[in-house]
């Protein structure tokens, strides 16, 4: 055989003006078993971002959790610390001034220290996230999704 009609019996069987990207991927499976594949591996999917979604979520609520306790720690701390060093402070004071103004300087100190300690418990609250790796892997999904379709 030459290699013209080599040549030939290819371009017999694809006519170069045929688009490849219209032609099945899988031209020996039925429809229905391709459907049946991408329900699985769709169900498969899910599933596993679901349970993605429940780990990110457990760590997220561990964190949280964590934060929880130090602003109730420190709400406690600052609590006592305001009751006995309060009294101790504004008592010294009051050796040389009025009562009244000694109190109210011991007040504000420590009304200066709750804004400090909330401003701290914020910047904890504001380091979380929310289920980062899920995000990334649902939109992995959604493009791999758009390529299955096309």
């Amino acid at each position: 055989m030459s290699s013209d009609s080599v040549t030939g019996s290819r371009a017999m069987s694809r006519p170069p003006d045929v688009d490849l990207s219209t032609q099945p991927k899988q031209p020996d499976r039925s429809l229905g078993e391709l459907f049946t594949d991408m329900t699985q591996e769709l169900s498969t999917l899910f599933r596993k971002e679901i349970e993605l979604a429940k780990a990110e979520a457990r760590e997220d609520v561990g964190r949280a959790g964590r934060a929880a306790a130090m602003f109730g720690s420190a709400g406690l701390a600052g609590w006592l610390a305001v009751v006995f060093l309060s009294f101790a402070i504004a008592w010294l004071l009051d050796q040389g001034m009025n009562r009244a103004l000694a109190f109210a300087i011991v007040g504000a100190a420590w009304a200066i220290a709750g804004v400090f300690l909330a401003v701290t418990g914020r910047q904890k609250i504001k380091q979380l996230e929310g289920l980062p790796q899920t995000k990334q892997t649902l939109k992995e999904d959604v493009e791999w999704a758009k390529a299955q379709k096309s």
